[in-house]
């Protein structure tokens, strides 16, 4: 299991991201400040880290040259609410392997993260997802049923994907809100279940299961 550490100072923004990479098979720790970073990213611990860059007492930027003066080869990916090009710029020339600004998709987030960690270990992952005759190919962004193609919008694309990724595996609607829509989303609405609806239609109704009072699951 990959483990990556979680540096950011908003507790709100930490512990989405600490469910969403939990969700998803890592193993995760936080780190609120950038001292604490340091020396956790230092002693080489874990796989890849996901940065701030506006923390308490030491910043981002020192926190990222001190770990590259080490010659700290893990995966770092800055996730900042600054998007001048200047600290861009910045953030990829000091060592960062990725910048992605907030405010952010987890998805997308996510996607990176795995590219990162492939990178490093190379090691590929797998490209098409399956379960019974079911396929969803992560490349073209299609699923596959006997003698036909499935047509996918986006959040139907990420909401499978996640079903395929844990089939078998109850999933809370809120699980399912923070990895499709974002740590934005409204804990109340209704749109989860909208969504899984318009999948059902197009995968087949019984292939999305309802677990009263827990979420939803893909197959038995």
């Amino acid at each position: 299991m990959s483990k990556i550490l979680i540096v950011e100072d908003e507790t709100r923004i930490a512990a989405f991201l600490e469910k969403g990479l939990r969700a998803n098979g890592f193993g995760t720790a936080v780190a609120g400040d950038g001292a604490t970073a340091q020396e956790l990213l230092l002693g080489g611990d874990y796989d890849l880290a996901v940065l701030d860059l506006g923390l308490p007492g030491k910043d981002g930027f020192a926190v990222l040259q001190a770990v590259r003066a080490q010659r700290v080869g893990l995966p770092v990916i800055i996730l900042t609410a600054r998007d001048s090009v200047h600290d861009t710029v910045a953030g990829l020339e000091g060592g960062a392997d990725d910048y992605m600004t907030k405010p952010f998709r987890f998805e997308e987030l996510l996607a990176r993260v795995r590219l990162r960690l492939r990178s490093a270990d190379r090691t590929p992952e797998v490209s098409v997802l399956r379960e019974g005759d079911l396929s969803l190919d992560l490349r073209s962004r299609r699923a596959q049923l006997p003698g036909s193609a499935v047509d996918l919008t986006a959040r139907e694309f990420a909401m499978l994907e996640l079903f395929l990724r844990h089939a078998g595996q109850v999933l809370s609607r809120e699980q399912i809100l923070s990895h499709v829509w974002g740590y934005d989303f409204d804990p109340g609405s209704n749109v989860v279940d909208v969504y899984v609806r318009a999948l059902r239609r197009k995968i087949g109704s019984e292939r999305i299961r309802t677990v009263r009072g827990m979420g939803y699951r893909l197959g038995a």
